[in-house]
């Protein structure tokens, strides 16, 4: 599984467990009935709700290693070492769309929301989902930008929109540079003997 797709489940999940149980993701919130009002919002089958949108891929500098960096394959003939280009890292900036039919329930959500991007700091995940002696990674979580509320919607729909952003994913793990045979076994020198009685 991609690691991208871990982080949005890895959301999802923390969301749930959180803020909401009714909970989904949806790639894009480009369509809306309702243009004029200039927020995105997106048909919902059931309210109250959350509603998980893109990610937008944001290029980041500060996190990005420009370094080369080694792995060890297994080769035809025993382990190798693979050299890599510097991976291609970005900030994972999501869309939260949340809606009721009641006003107060929205600003509960609202307030929940706000919550939940103040307490969670990190997003965090196991390095290798298969093993656990990896450890995990993890990566900075905060919100951007502003809550936007539109309390005459659809349907009598109110609903709100705001942000927030992973910081400092890797997309891109780099492409190989070059395959080189790895050592396995040291090399060792060879050395005189000492004479009985003699100090080395």
């Amino acid at each position: 599984m991609a690691d991208l797709t871990r982080v949005i489940r890895q959301l999802l999940r923390e969301l749930k467990r959180q803020v909401l149980a009714n909970v989904s993701a949806t790639v894009s919130v480009d369509y809306d009935d309702t243009t004029l009002d200039g927020l995105n919002v997106i048909a919902m089958a059931k309210v109250p709700s959350l509603v998980l949108s893109d990610p937008t891929l944001r290029p980041n500098r500060f996190y990005s290693a420009n370094v080369a960096h080694e792995d060890v394959v297994g080769g035809v003939s025993g382990p190798e070492l693979v050299r890599r280009k510097p991976p291609y890292t970005v900030d994972l900036v999501f869309t939260l769309t949340a809606a009721s039919e009641r006003t107060a329930e929205l600003f509960n959500l609202m307030a929940a929301v706000a919550t939940f991007l103040n307490r969670n700091r990190w997003l965090e995940l196991a390095r290798d989902p298969a093993d656990a002696s990896c450890g995990t990674v993890r990566w900075e979580l905060d919100a951007d930008g502003e809550f936007r509320t539109q309390l005459a919607g659809k349907d009598d729909v109110r609903a709100f929109t705001c942000g927030f952003v992973v910081r400092g994913f890797d997309v891109d793990e780099g492409l190989p540079l070059d395959l080189g045979k790895r050592v396995t076994e040291p090399e060792l020198i060879a050395t005189q003997p000492i004479a009985p009685g003699v100090a080395p």
